[in-house]
């Protein structure tokens, strides 16, 4: 269902088919929507930000299954990006804090309920979690808009209900984990035990907060760990909401602990703790190596990293120039092209590579930009003011350096962090806009000649996490498929997510897998045992 969702989003032209198409494949009934009058940035630009429909209940830290301040006091605001302005103020954890947290989680795994339930008992409490967030789909979309800036139909329509598919998901692995029986050369019983590995640290990013919460913390659960989730900073409400929904659904206290803070105090004592005893991080390739660093220096916890990409999107010169036009559209400007995976290097062939940028402007020129909570808007502010001026600084640079500005290039509006959908044509390899993780609404779009070519320039990057092609030619998308090296290659689609895909990169885009079978081997230890057998019947 998830990957029917999230294709839904991705290749629709149009705000009002969204919409209606997700409407059905979700069988809930959203919120009734009023369409804007006119497209693009421009008729969106002066919109005022609506109040949001959800009050802020909770802003303090979960520790052991209750709310308390931090130790020190501190606070820090939350923001909302169509303004700037406050949303709460939240405790800011520090390091007496993550120990507070992390014995809490200590205690709940080595004399607590959690790993000693039966698997069975664990996933029915995980599917009670899955079955309360989706009673409550509306005031979780609601919290993740407000502090995030997406769209509030992207949110309620298709996040939150892949957050409750994905705790399904791993609530069916639960009772399904397990050893093997083991032949040996000699007269010995030899079995395996998959065991919990125990407290898990994990660190989340601000581009999807609650759905790679779930990635994190599912997984973690179902193998019977316990959990001390940092979010990030500029993000903290949707955790905090969601982890009180699942104490209630009787979730034992300790077992998930959420402390909001700043990665070098908050985030680094997670990682250097030595009752920690593994790591989960989604970030920064830069953050990333940082966290590899900490665990090296405290107890070599074993680390995933789920980091950064700079993602080819192929379109061949057999392709279905339209249907490329507009995956290519979302597969960069989705999240407000806050998405570690978007598809922001796009490579035509020459001999379509004039239609397709006349293509591709028409439709960023198209694209919704405004209020995330207005019905019909598809793009809202990016997170902050850091990354607005990140981006707008990447704009200039594309410019500055002899490429085309197609479309786009300035602020919307004049409060609140919106940019304009921007296409660059001319793009080539050594530019900033080609080579950078830019995590923002800016196409570039690059010629090439042959298929060699596009595979090699592809490739040339430090980053592997996924790729896209669009061809009608089943060996060259067998060629490509293997060719690059990224892991995630989508034929003739683009960011088709589901609970049982593993996701994960090559190279500096992060080690290990999120999702699937796959992520479940991340959290948990193989204990071999072995017995002699005495006169056998067979061996």
């Amino acid at each position: 269902m998830a990957s029917r969702i999230l294709s839904t989003l991705q290749n629709v032209s149009s705000s009002s088919s969204f919409v209606s198409t997700t409407k059905r494949c979700l069988g809930l009934c959203c919120l009734r929507h009023r369409s804007l009058s006119g497209t693009g940035a421009s008729a969106a630009a002066d919109i005022e930000p609506s109040k949001p429909p959800v009050q802020i209940e909770h802003n303090q830290l979960l520790i052991d299954g209750l709310f308390v301040d931090a130790a020190s006091g501190k606070t820090f605001p939350t923001n909302d990006p169509r303004t700037g302005d406050t949303i709460a103020n939240v405790a800011e954890a520090d390091v007496e804090d993550v120990n507070r947290a992390v014995r809490a989680a200590r205690k709940a795994f080595d004399e607590g309920p959690w790993p000693k339930m039966t698997a069975y008992e664990r996933s029915q409490i995980i599917l009670r979690c899955a079955d309360i967030l989706e009673k409550h789909n509306d005031e979780v979309a609601a919290i993740e808009t407000w502090d995030n800036g997406k769209p509030y139909e992207q949110a309620s329509n298709v996040e939150i209900p892949m957050v409750v598919r994905l705790f399904r998901y791993y609530a069916g692995w639960a009772d399904k984990i397990h050893g093997l029986t083991v032949p040996a050369d000699g007269p010995y019983h030899v079995q395996t035990l998959h065991e919990p590995i125990g407290v898990a640290g994990q660190i989340v990013p601000w581009n999807f907060p609650l759905l790679i919460f779930s990635w994190k913390v599912a997984p973690a659960l179902a193998c019977g760990n316990t959990v001390v989730m940092k979010t990030a900073e500029q993000t903290p409400l949707s955790a905090i909401y969601v982890s009180k929904l699942f104490h209630e659904a009787g979730l034992p206290p300790g077992v998930l602990n959420v402390i909001s803070g700043f990665g070098p105090t908050a985030g680094a004592a997670l990682c250097t703790h030595m009752d920690v005893d593994k790591l989960a991080f989604t970030g920064s390739s830069q953050t990333g190596r940082r966290v590899l660093e900490l665990s090296a220096r405290s107890n070599l916890k074993p680390v995933t990293l789920e980091l950064g990409g700079k993602s080819p999107f192929i379109v061949c010169k057999d392709a279905d120039i339209d249907a490329a036009v507009e995956a290519a559209h979302s597969a960069l400007f989705f999240n407000q092209g806050q998405c570690c995976c978007a598809g922001s290097r796009t490579f035509v062939h020459e001999s379509i590579y004039d239609e397709f940028v006349e293509k591709a402007k028409a439709r960023a020129t198209k694209r919704v930009v405004g209020d995330p909570f207005k019905s019909g808007v598809e793009q809202g502010p990016q997170i902050d003011f850091a990354q607005f001026e990140k981006i707008m600084k990447y704009i200039r640079s594309g410019i500055e350096s002899g490429a085309k500005l197609e479309s786009g290039g300035q602020r919307v509006g004049s409060k609140g962090y919106y940019i304009e959908p921007t296409v660059f044509s001319n793009v080539q390899d050594d530019m900033l806009i080609a080579k950078d993780e830019i995590f923002g609404p800016v196409q570039s779009i690059l010629k090439f000649k042959d298929l060699e070519e596009v595979i090699r320039r592809a490739n040339a990057t430090h980053y592997g996490l996924a790729a896209g092609v669009y061809t009608q030619n089943t060996d060259t998308a067998n060629t490509l498929m293997r060719a690059l090296r990224v892991g995630t290659v989508w034929i003739n689609c683009y960011d088709v997510f589901d609970a049982a895909i593993p996701f994960g990169g090559y190279k500096m885009s992060g080690q290990g897998r999120v999702r699937g079978i796959y992520s479940l081997r991340s959290y948990l230890q193989v204990k071999a045992f072995v017995t002699p057998l005495k006169n056998p019947a067979w061996l």
